[in-house]
């Protein structure tokens, strides 16, 4: 069996099935199966015996802080809340007797931090920054709590308390040392000037214009920098949207919904769409990018298609031709089309492994022939792929877009949907080092990564469950509750993380404006339903300005050192 045994600092607040945790494979692949806690222990269900890692939302919060005693970090700060966080262990073999959960994840956290130090080839360069003494600390407390831990624990199914105590703290120092490491790694990759030193090292050709792979890492480097945009409704559209889009983006994604183009079969409904691209091509001089164009997620589908949600044929046929009546009447506008979103997810609408492939390939090839020059992406949804855990009709993110690229569907980057903070499937809060891990995990698949939809809402977002059997789920936080200094200094640390990877060619905030009923993120735009921006608006502005520049904004808030404790106390 593969089981986890826990202490009340990390047990789970509910019993039976844990919402949002999933069972992964080699490669970071979830493979198909479930946890379920009882009696302290967490036990993963699963259809094989091979090892495997549990991925799981924590509550790393100020009370679970105070229960592993007072620490301080070899720069005298002191450790502060982390946030509710989806974390995971590294792979494990069954075995009789369980693990101690917080042990295996402090586990996981050091062997990714040396992975990732490995990758960025930055032991050298980073050996003089001061998050290395903190990951030194974090090393010394797990081989404490692996010596703290006797040799029978878990014979009787009960955790140590003290070497779990000592766990959490090497996995929470851990954790704070990761995010440092990923941002410290960020400011020195961030720029123009930077990106384009990258690309002169690995072209051929020094004037060469296209990406070219890196020299030491994995991935592409572009030659041009990122682009900074944001997403706008149809169904906002005014002044002070106008100048808040001026003020902070370099293009405009418009989303083009299947509900909102097409709300009665046969009768089109341009118009709202059309007013925002004619100002942007008119009168801002704003590149803009279309779509996703086919979504099957239940916001963005018109009540009549599900009709055929049973008829393969006649569905096909209707996605080629709104594809074609869309495509058409805005090839001349258009630069870059994301065709599809979130078929690999194989919510709502279901479909065989073939279907997935054969729709991405029919998006593809009607974008191709109608509008030739238009650039062509394809969106990923919930990027960490936990959907295949607990549905097997699903395909991994990353094993569909290899499946693409072997199937020859020519596609130009891969866009990927990254939010957070959600109560609902996929959309948990994951740390920084977390989600550059994941984004370098895009990166080997030797494509342009855009981030077509990112964020975090401004506020907690209540959970809604679709029945009333749902088990209660929280979307986690980062640091803190979300709030809109939260959310700001998340856009700060994770958007420049993401604006420095040299394979990133565009990150495009979810939504200007906070749309009426808003399906995706309610709260999670640059400005409120009134207009009038949030602070992130101006950490927008900031990055967008400093790409130019070349020297990424000082962090901020919460990702800065914190204050030194009042009475320092040496960690035990």
């Amino acid at each position: 069996m593969l089981a986890f045994a826990v202490t009340d600092r990390l047990a789970p607040s509910t019993q039976g099935v844990l919402p949002g945790a999933s069972v992964v494979g080699p490669d970071s692949v979830p493979v198909n199966g479930s946890a379920l806690f009882e009696n302290g222990l967490i036990r993963c269900e699963k259809t094989n015996a091979e090892a495997a890692a549990l991925s799981l939302q924590i509550n790393l919060d100020a009370g679970a802080l105070a229960s592993i005693g007072a620490a301080l970090l070899p720069d005298g700060t002191a450790l502060r809340p982390m946030g509710e966080l989806v974390l995971q262990t590294c792979l494990l073999p069954d075995r009789d007797r369980p693990y101690l959960l917080s042990l295996e994840l402090a586990r996981h956290r050091v062997m990714l931090i040396l992975n990732k130090l490995e990758e960025w080839q930055a032991f050298d360069m980073l050996a003089d920054d001061p998050a290395m003494p903190i990951l030194e600390k974090a090393r010394d407390a797990f081989t404490q709590a692996l010596v703290a831990l006797p040799r029978n624990a878990g014979d009787t199914g009960l955790p140590d308390d003290e070497a779990d105590r000592l766990a959490l703290r090497a996995l929470w120092i851990a954790l704070e040392a990761s995010e440092r490491l990923a941002m410290r790694q960020a400011q020195i990759d961030f720029g123009a000037q930077a990106r384009a030193d990258m690309h002169a090292q690995a072209a051929d050709d020094l004037g060469a214009a296209q990406p070219v792979l890196h020299p030491t890492r994995s991935g592409l480097v572009l030659p041009q920098p990122p682009a900074v945009g944001v997403t706008i409704s149809p169904l906002v559209y005014s002044d002070a949207a106008k100048q808040l889009a001026t003020r902070c983006a370099d293009f405009i994604t418009m989303p083009m919904r299947w509900i909102e183009m097409e709300p009665a079969e046969g009768e089109y409904a341009f118009a709202r769409t059309d007013r925002w691209i004619e100002w942007a091509v008119r009168s801002a001089k704003l590149p803009v990018v279309a779509g996703p164009v086919i979504d099957f997620r239940p916001h963005a589908v018109p009540e009549w298609l599900y009709i055929w949600e049973n008829d393969y044929d006649t569905l096909r046929e209707l996605v080629y031709e709104h594809m074609k009546a869309v495509v058409t009447r805005y090839r001349r506008t258009v630069t870059r089309w994301t065709v599809c979103s979130g078929l690999h997810a194989n919510r709502n609408f279901s479909f065989t492994f073939e279907q997935m492939i054969d729709l991405t390939r029919i998006c593809v090839l009607v974008t191709r022939k109608l509008h030739p020059k238009a650039k062509v992406q394809i969106e990923i949804v919930e990027p960490w792929g936990e959907h295949h855990s607990a549905d097997r009709r699903s395909l991994p993110p990353t094993l569909y877009a290899e499946m693409l690229a072997q199937a020859g569907v020519q596609f130009d980057a891969l866009a990927l949907r990254v939010q957070m903070g959600v109560p609902r499937p996929g959309l948990g809060t994951r740390d920084l080092m977390a989600f550059s891990a994941m984004l370098d995990q895009y990166a080997a698949l030797d494509r342009p990564v855009a981030l077509s939809a990112v964020g975090v809402p401004a506020a907690p977002v209540p959970h809604e469950p679709e029945d009333e059997d749902a088990l209660p789920r929280s979307g986690g936080s980062w640091r803190q509750p979300w709030s809109t200094r939260a959310q700001a200094d998340w856009a700060s640390a994770y958007l420049a993380v993401a604006l420095a990877k040299p394979y990133v060619q565009s990150v495009c905030w979810q939504d200007l404006a906070d749309p009426p009923d808003s399906a995706e993120m309610p709260l999670g735009a640059l400005a409120d339903a009134g207009g009038a921006p949030r602070p992130v608006a101006e950490r927008f502005a900031d990055l967008r300005a400093s790409i130019a520049k070349g020297q990424m904004p000082e962090p901020v808030g919460l990702l800065k050192a914190g204050a030194r404790a009042a009475t320092p106390q040496p960690a035990g």
